[in-house]
This record gives structure tokens, sequence and C-alpha cells, in this order.
């Protein structure tokens, strides 16, 4: 299976991509032109057009790319990390780069080859998924004398062409008994440069480790006698970089141990298990650094995670190179990786899930939508500084609940995970207003969750409808953001009790608007798609226009109008149909208790998008992170009918969907009309994942709720 990261991302096909990063102020960017896209056939046969466009564009910009070669793979088909002839053929490649791009004076041939190698020869990983020793020893030694003959054939044409020699100079720690499995894989991660260096000789620590495994001595001489050094070194260092070996396998039940044909053992995040968390970035840069006194550059920094912990590892690792800078190491630069996401890389590309991780801009919408990295990027670019209320706590890896396991060897001290603690309780909150509804209740266990400050407020300290109410909650708990969670929820009572529904959907949150207006102060607001009629029959997108059918409807529909009148910086979002195994009211859990209690359950046949509620909250958050306003519509891919809603769940859940039964909208009485079709869809991006997949982990969340409750436990409990 071939992944083109470039493909995923759409940037092969969007030149102004390239205008979107110069508009950041960055003037460096690595930039691939790719051995197998560029000439997959032979050099005879390549096609320029696409490099042509984007070097040229990049040179008119004026920003000056850092061309690599082969990023992670083994380049076109007809070749491998294992062929002998790989090498040549790199340079071949390389020379004729060179040759039509004269100007190009920095260049990666070969992108992490130490990582490469054990990724494709020693783990499996990757074509062409090797097991042992020999062939990730085959692997490392014809990717760095790739890079020699590459960056020779580069500089006939160019004599001053740099040398930016990427790694993942990861770092082991282990249990006692294990240190002299940590002990060789920290020697290991020198070994790409140490190559390229020229140090391997028989003084050198692996020497004997690695000459066996080499086609011949005379193939380890000749980096001895044809150093090619870095012009710059290029850390690029992730939270997963550092691990720990444990042996003691009882204590990890769920992790698939390996070993190294002595010991068993599993291999984890160090920052998940070790007592002292990770060592970090200038750690590790000022290791490097010691070792070679080479210039440096972070060439990727990047965390799959939510936002506000992807904005808190970049500030560690810029932290980190300026602190390295003043104390006299030559760090050149901090790269954000990748600018544009990156595609299946929880699973390190081994399934083709299409599981998307948001970088300096989410592709996910009609056109690349800058997050709150890009604000970052540009500040630091410019300003050398960059400021968010979320750094006011450090990332999850440096406090106290990264711990998925019992804390194992302490192998240094864990002060910086009490100096987080304390640094958070100085933090700025996010005012959760809804102390007792679903949406409220779920925020706040995203919050915690996600480390972020937070206070749920009951209807006793805030009254959202009274300007003094609000005001005074806003002077007492400082908060850089608002949530409002509140509102009339009950739509078939809203038809008699119009005033109450109107007082808590629209003016409230109109009160809310104007005091964070007045305050500088961010506001999240919800509303609904009951806001639509149904006439469209098909998904409504946030530029549609309003017609609701009942009372409810039109209170939300009044308070979006109200609220972006007040504060046009305001986030609406617009939501449907919610899910969630922490609320017993919502209409999955109701339907399943229903058939599991051998009672048929009866739905319409009316067309929504339900949402899975962990779901909204967390893209909910990243958004008011990214500091996006206006309406968004936010629900998990898909319109239903009730009716087959309850039919999904029920198959998912074991029980017999036949059960479920089609009934007429509407009762006598008081109900609401409610329109026959509100699905959602968005023209802005559609950022939560398939109905399916939310059903899916919806039963396995519903599965773990009730093994807690059968235990003994109880429910999260979330103090007002």
């Amino acid at each position: 299976m071939y992944t083109d990261q470039l493909q995923c991302s759409g940037h092969a096909q969007r030149l102004d991509d390239l205008d979107r990063i110069a508009a950041l102020g960055i003037r460096t960017v690595r930039y691939p032109i790719l051995w197998e896209r560029t000439a997959p056939n032979g050099i005879d046969r390549a096609d320029w057009r696409w490099a042509d466009e984007r070097l040229d564009r990049l040179r008119q910009l004026g920003i000056r790319p850092i061309v690599g070669l082969v990023h992670h793979g083994s380049g076109p088909r007809h070749t491998s990390l294992l062929d002998p002839t790989f090498a040549e053929g790199l340079a071949d490649f390389a020379a004729a780069v060179a040759e039509r791009y004269p100007w190009v004076d920095a260049y990666t041939p070969v992108n992490e080859p130490l990582t490469t190698a054990r990724f494709a020869a020693l783990y499996g990983h990757w074509h062409p998924h090797a097991r042992d020793d020999r062939s990730f020893a085959t692997a490392l030694l014809n990717e760095c004398r790739a890079v020699i003959l590459a960056m020779d054939a580069i500089r006939i044409v160019q004599p001053a062409a740099q040398l930016v020699q990427t790694e993942d100079m990861g770092k082991t720690y282990s249990t006692r008994r294990l240190a002299y499995q940590a002990a060789f894989e920290n020697e290991r991660r020198w070994l790409s440069l140490d190559l390229l260096c020229g140090s391997m000789d028989a003084s050198h620590p692996l020497w004997e480790w690695l000459r066996p495994l080499a086609r011949s001595q005379a193939e380890l001489e000749w980096f001895r006698q044809h150093p090619c050094p870095p012009d710059v070194i290029g850390i690029n260092h992730y939270l997963s970089s550092e691990r720990f070996l444990d042996h003691r396998l009882d204590r990890y039940p769920d992790e698939v141990p390996g070993g190294n044909g002595t010991d068993r053992y599993v291999d984890l995040l160090a920052a998940r298990v070790a007592q002292a968390g990770a060592a970090g970035p200038k750690t590790i840069l000022r290791e490097v650094w010691e070792r070679y006194h080479l210039p440096l550059a972070v060439t990727e920094a990047h965390n799959g995670c939510t936002r506000e912990e992807q904005l808190r590892w970049i500030d560690e690792v810029w932290s980190a190179a300026c602190a390295l800078c003043r104390d006299g190491v030559d760090l050149r630069a901090v790269t954000m990786w990748s600018l544009f996401g990156a595609y299946d890389w929880d699973s390190m590309v081994t399934r083709d899930a299409g599981h998307y991780e948001p970088g300096v801009f989410d592709v996910r919408s009609p056109k690349p939508r800058p997050t709150a990295l890009a604000a970052m990027a540009r500040a630091l670019a410019t300003d050398r500084s960059f400021d968010h209320p979320v750094l006011a706590t450090k990332g999850w890896w440096r406090r106290p609940e990264r711990l998925q396991y019992p804390a194992a060897y302490r192998y240094g001290g864990s002060q910086g995970v009490r100096r987080a603690a304390e640094h958070a309780q100085r933090a700025a909150p996010i005012l959760i207003v809804g102390a007792h509804g679903t949406l409220g209740q779920a925020m706040a266990r995203a919050c915690i969750a996600r480390g972020l400050t937070y206070h749920l407020a009951t209807r006793q300290e805030i009254d959202i409808a009274d300007a003094d109410s609000v005001a005074r909650s806003l002077e007492i708990f400082g908060p850089w953001a608002v949530v409002n969670a509140a509102g009339y929820v009950r739509v078939d009572e809203a038809e008699i009790d119009t005033q109450a529904c109107f007082r808590e959907n629209a003016v409230g949150p109109a009160m809310l608007a104007a005091a964070c207006r007045d305050r500088g102060i961010a506001l999240l607001t919800y509303s609904s798609d009951l806001v639509f009629d149904g006439a469209k029959r098909a998904p409504y997108v946030e530029s549609d226009p309003v017609a609701p059918l009942n009372v409810y409807g039109r209170s939300k529909a009044v308070a979006e109008q109200v609220v972006l009148a007040a504060l046009p910086a305001a986030l609406v979002v617009r939501t449907s149909a919610f899910f969630s195994p922490s609320d017993h009211h919502n209409f999955v859990t109701k339907a399943l208790a229903s058939l599991e209690a051998g009672r048929p359950f009866a739905a319409t046949d009316d067309v929504v998008s339900p949402t899975y509620v962990p779901d909204l909250v967390d893209q909910s958050l990243d958004l008011l992170i990214d500091g996006e306003r206006g309406i968004w519509h936010l629900a998990n891919a898909g319109a239903i009918t009730w009716a087959e809603l309850a039919r999904r769940a029920a198959r998912l859940a074991g029980l017999d969907p036949t059960r479920v039964w089609s009934a007429a909208p509407g009762v006598p009485g008081i109900d609401a009309q409610r329109p026959a079709y509100s699905a959602l869809a968005s023209e802005r991006g559609w950022l939560l994942p398939s109905l399916d997949d939310a059903l899916l982990r919806y039963m396995e969340d519903r599965v773990a709720a009730r093994s807690v409750r059968l235990a003994g436990g109880d429910e999260l409990a979330i103090a007002a």
C-alpha cells in the first residue's frame, strides 16, 4: 500500500497553499520533491511539472525550500531500502533535481534514516517489512550511503548546498533488569549521524555489533573515508520519541509484549509510566549538541492531540529552543510539522483508516482553515513570542494524571509535574453555564480530560438573563471564555411556556454576548437544527435561511441573531439529536433500555443528524481555542430517521431491531411541530466522525460505564 500524504491532505492540488504559508511569515520550509512522485519510472521519464510550479512559487514568495527527496519509505516501486543500488539510484535523482533547480541550496535526501530503517526493516511496519538485525543494518547503511552520494551529486551543481539531516533522536528508559537493552538502544540512536560524520570505526561502541551485519568491513570503512557531516542536524522530536521498557508484564495486561530473545518486555510511552515523565526536548537537544557541536534545528514538532495540547507541545519545544540558544547552543529553527496535518499517523501509517490530525491548517474545510497553531506560527515567526490562556496549564505529559499505569523506575525528579499542577491552579478558567444539563456536564468532563481550567456554574451562581448576575459572575471567576450550555430544552412545553423559553434561550445568550463583548471574553453558545422547517429535504448548511416551526426553534433563531449582533466574534454551534452514555434521558439510551426490558420502542421517521456528545464538546472546544466565530454546524456525518437510528443502535447492541416501530409524528395535545427533515451538513468544514463510528464508540463507552457501576464504582460527579 502506498500512502501519499500530499494527496490525502489535498496539498498536491492546491498551489495557493504556498501563499498561506507565506502569510504566516515563514521564510524557510521543508518541502517534498519526492523521488517516487517525480520519477517513478526513471529519470528519463520524470514529470517535473508539479515540482516546477511549486518551487517557482516558493521562489517568488521569498521562501527558502529545504528539499526532501525520500521522506518515509523506499522511493519508487522498483527499489527498496534493501536494494544494493538504492543509493546510486537516489544520487541520480538528486543530480537531476540539482540540475533543474540550481538555486536550491538546502536538502534532506533521506528523512530520518535510522527511524525509517527501524520501522521498515526491524519492526516490519513499512515496506519491505523485514524484521531482523541484518535487514535493519542493510537499510540503514543504504540510506546513509544514499545521503552521501546524493549530496556529492548535488554539490557538483551547487557547491554551497547544505545537508539538513533529520533524525528522530528518541531516548529509552527501563527497569533495572532491562538497563542493558536501554543502553543499547540509546547508543544505537546515534548510528545514522555517526556514520555521516565518519566516526564509525573499531573504537565505536557498536562496531562489534554492526560489523557482522554489514556486507563487509569495507562497507563500514567507506563511511570513515567519505564523511559528510550535516550542516544542520534536524531533530524530529515527538512525545512518542521517549520510551520505557518494562519486563513486569503483569502490570500491563492490555499491552502486547515484545522482546530481544533474552527478555520479554513491553515498550511504552515514557510519559505514561515513568515516574518522572519524559526528559523532553531540551534534554534531547542538549545531548545532540554536546555529542556533535554542529548547528541544530527542530525539524518536526507535532502532537496528534487536542488543540490546547498541540499548542502546549509547541510551546515547550519553543521554550526549550530559546533556553538552549541563551546557553550558547547554535539552534537555528523550530519547525511545525506538518502544516496541513497528517493522516493515519496514529497507527504509524499501518492502516488506511483516514484518521486525520490537523496541523497549522485543518484541511477538512473547503479551503484549509487556520487553527490556533497558525496564530502561534505567525506570532513566533514575527514576534518570537505567543500567548494563549490554555498555555497557563502544562501539557498532559507534565501533569500527574499522565500516568496510565503505576509509576515505574524513578530516573529523575518529579518537580516539573508538581510545578505544572500548581501553575494550573492560577490559570484563567472557562466558565461553563449549565451545571445540571447534559451539555454542561459533558463540557466539564472534557475540560477535566484536557487539562482546561473551568468552573461549572449553577443557576444560583449565574442567571444569564440578569445583567447584574452575569457581570458579577464574570468579575468573580475572571474567565477567558464562556460556554453557554444552559437553556430551556423542553420543546413541547415551550409551546405554552413561551416567555420562559425565550428568557432562557434568547434573552440570556444576548446578555452573555454583551457582557463578553465589553470584557473581551470569548463566547461559545449552542443552537439547534430546529431553526429549520424541513422544506429543503437536503442537509442544511450554515448559510441556509432559518424558518422555525415551533416556539423552541424560534427562541434559538432569535438567539443566533442577537448574539452575533452583540458579539460578532461569538461562536454559535448548531447541533442535533444528542446521544451519550453519560445521559440516561437521550433517545438512543432510552431506546436500548426499552428493548433490553423486553418492551417495543416507537420512533418517527423524521430525518435528523445524531450527534455524539463527546465528539461535539471536543470539537467545540477546539473551535473555541482556534478563535472561530459565527455559525458552525457540528453533527456526526450522516442523515437518518429516528426509527432507523434506534434500529441501528439495537443491532450494534445485539438486540432485536424489528421491535422498533415507526410511528406517525406528533400526538394530540401540546406537542410542538417538528421538521420532517432537519439533517445538518456544513459548508465550513465537516469536523466530526461518521455516525457509524460514533455509535461504535458509544457502545464501547456504554459497556465501560456499566462495568464501572457493576463493580460498585460511582459515575463521575462534577462539583458545581
